[in-house]
Protein backbone atom coordinates (compact mmCIF):
# COMPACT_ATOMS: atom_id res chain seq x y z
CA UNK A 1 0.00 0.00 0.00
CA UNK A 2 2.79 2.31 1.01
CA UNK A 3 4.40 1.77 -2.90
CA UNK A 4 1.02 2.83 -4.29
CA UNK A 5 0.79 6.03 -1.95
CA UNK A 6 4.20 7.10 -3.08
CA UNK A 7 3.63 6.54 -6.49
CA UNK A 8 0.18 8.16 -6.84
CA UNK A 9 1.96 10.80 -4.97
CA UNK A 10 4.69 11.48 -7.48
CA UNK A 11 2.59 11.46 -10.06
CA UNK A 12 0.46 14.07 -8.58
CA UNK A 13 3.33 16.28 -7.59
CA UNK A 14 4.90 15.74 -11.19
CA UNK A 15 1.68 16.69 -12.55
CA UNK A 16 1.26 19.67 -10.88
CA UNK A 17 4.29 20.81 -11.90
CA UNK A 18 4.12 20.10 -15.81
CA UNK A 19 0.07 21.67 -15.17
CA UNK A 20 1.98 24.64 -14.39
CA UNK A 21 4.14 25.17 -16.81
CA UNK A 22 1.54 24.21 -18.96
CA UNK A 23 -0.37 27.19 -18.24
CA UNK A 24 2.08 29.71 -17.95
CA UNK A 25 3.45 28.72 -21.64
CA UNK A 26 -0.30 29.14 -22.89
CA UNK A 27 -1.28 31.91 -21.32
CA UNK A 28 1.96 34.66 -20.50
CA UNK A 29 4.19 35.23 -23.60
CA UNK A 30 8.26 34.87 -22.97
CA UNK A 31 9.64 37.40 -20.89
CA UNK A 32 6.62 39.07 -19.59
CA UNK A 33 6.01 39.58 -16.03
CA UNK A 34 2.28 39.03 -14.49
CA UNK A 35 1.77 40.31 -11.35
CA UNK A 36 0.41 37.24 -9.23
CA UNK A 37 0.31 38.05 -5.57
CA UNK A 38 1.16 41.74 -5.68
CA UNK A 39 4.81 42.52 -3.84
CA UNK A 40 5.21 38.99 -3.38
CA UNK A 41 5.38 36.47 -6.24
CA UNK A 42 4.85 37.90 -10.34
CA UNK A 43 4.98 34.69 -12.94
CA UNK A 44 7.56 35.24 -16.06
CA UNK A 45 7.71 32.68 -18.66
CA UNK A 46 11.40 31.99 -19.45
CA UNK A 47 12.97 29.14 -21.02
CA UNK A 48 15.76 27.87 -18.87
CA UNK A 49 18.50 25.78 -21.12
CA UNK A 50 20.52 26.18 -17.99
CA UNK A 51 20.82 24.66 -14.52
CA UNK A 52 19.78 26.28 -11.55
CA UNK A 53 20.16 30.15 -12.09
CA UNK A 54 20.75 29.52 -15.96
CA UNK A 55 24.29 27.91 -15.19
CA UNK A 56 25.69 25.76 -17.57
CA UNK A 57 23.06 26.53 -20.52
CA UNK A 58 23.26 24.36 -23.21
CA UNK A 59 24.46 21.31 -21.98
CA UNK A 60 21.66 18.99 -21.88
CA UNK A 61 23.42 15.94 -22.72
CA UNK A 62 25.15 16.67 -19.17
CA UNK A 63 21.88 17.35 -17.61
CA UNK A 64 20.52 14.18 -18.82
CA UNK A 65 23.80 12.11 -17.25
CA UNK A 66 23.10 14.42 -14.20
CA UNK A 67 19.63 13.58 -13.95
CA UNK A 68 19.48 9.74 -14.65
CA UNK A 69 22.26 9.37 -11.67
CA UNK A 70 20.34 11.61 -9.27
CA UNK A 71 17.24 9.62 -9.96
CA UNK A 72 18.77 6.50 -9.37
CA UNK A 73 20.26 6.99 -6.62
CA UNK A 74 16.88 9.14 -5.23
CA UNK A 75 14.94 5.69 -6.17
CA UNK A 76 17.79 3.17 -5.22
CA UNK A 77 16.84 5.05 -1.68
CA UNK A 78 13.65 5.09 -1.41
CA UNK A 79 13.43 1.52 -1.94
CA UNK A 80 15.56 0.79 0.27
CA UNK A 81 14.15 3.22 3.08
CA UNK A 82 10.19 1.89 1.42
CA UNK A 83 9.57 0.79 4.89
CA UNK A 84 11.05 3.53 7.49
CA UNK A 85 9.20 4.92 9.59
CA UNK A 86 10.94 8.22 9.15
CA UNK A 87 8.58 10.06 6.79
CA UNK A 88 10.73 12.83 6.21
CA UNK A 89 13.28 10.84 4.73
CA UNK A 90 10.51 9.23 2.28
CA UNK A 91 8.96 12.65 1.95
CA UNK A 92 12.68 14.05 0.94
CA UNK A 93 13.13 11.49 -1.38
CA UNK A 94 9.23 11.84 -2.87
CA UNK A 95 10.14 15.53 -3.42
CA UNK A 96 13.83 14.86 -4.88
CA UNK A 97 12.11 12.61 -7.31
CA UNK A 98 9.11 14.57 -8.19
CA UNK A 99 11.56 17.66 -8.96
CA UNK A 100 13.88 15.71 -10.93
CA UNK A 101 11.10 14.13 -13.15
CA UNK A 102 9.53 17.82 -13.47
CA UNK A 103 12.39 18.96 -15.04
CA UNK A 104 13.14 16.31 -16.90
CA UNK A 105 10.00 15.86 -19.17
CA UNK A 106 10.65 19.54 -19.76
CA UNK A 107 14.04 19.03 -20.71
CA UNK A 108 13.29 16.12 -22.94
CA UNK A 109 9.79 17.47 -24.26
CA UNK A 110 11.21 21.00 -25.27
CA UNK A 111 14.79 21.31 -25.07
CA UNK A 112 14.42 23.49 -22.07
CA UNK A 113 12.60 24.02 -18.54
CA UNK A 114 9.63 26.34 -18.48
CA UNK A 115 10.81 28.82 -14.94
CA UNK A 116 7.98 31.19 -14.04
CA UNK A 117 7.85 31.95 -10.67
CA UNK A 118 9.54 35.18 -9.40
CA UNK A 119 9.76 36.48 -6.23
CA UNK A 120 9.52 40.11 -6.17
CA UNK A 121 10.67 40.79 -2.70
CA UNK A 122 14.05 39.53 -2.73
CA UNK A 123 16.69 40.01 -5.95
CA UNK A 124 16.24 36.01 -6.44
CA UNK A 125 16.51 33.59 -9.74
CA UNK A 126 13.46 32.66 -11.38
CA UNK A 127 12.73 29.26 -10.70
CA UNK A 128 9.18 26.62 -11.35
CA UNK A 129 7.71 24.18 -9.02
CA UNK A 130 9.90 21.40 -9.69
CA UNK A 131 12.54 23.15 -8.65
CA UNK A 132 10.26 24.33 -5.38
CA UNK A 133 10.14 20.36 -4.84
CA UNK A 134 14.06 19.37 -5.23
CA UNK A 135 15.39 22.63 -2.93
CA UNK A 136 12.68 21.60 -0.12
CA UNK A 137 13.67 17.84 -0.93
CA UNK A 138 17.23 18.48 -0.14
CA UNK A 139 16.62 20.31 2.86
CA UNK A 140 14.87 17.79 4.37
CA UNK A 141 17.37 14.83 3.11
CA UNK A 142 19.75 16.84 4.61
CA UNK A 143 17.84 17.11 8.22
CA UNK A 144 16.38 13.59 8.10
CA UNK A 145 19.81 11.82 7.89
CA UNK A 146 21.29 14.53 10.62
CA UNK A 147 18.56 13.38 12.71
CA UNK A 148 19.00 10.00 11.89
CA UNK A 149 22.87 10.59 12.28
CA UNK A 150 22.41 12.04 15.82
CA UNK A 151 20.08 9.45 16.49
CA UNK A 152 22.52 6.92 16.00
CA UNK A 153 20.66 5.37 13.20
Amino acid sequence: MRKIVLAVTALLLVALDQLSKFFVVKYIRLGTIVEFIPNLVSLTYLRNTGAAFSILENQQWLFTVITFIVLGVAFYYLIKQMQTQNFWLLASLLLIISGGLGNFIDRLRLGYVVDMIHLDFVDFAIFNVADSYLSVGVALLIIALWKEEKNGN
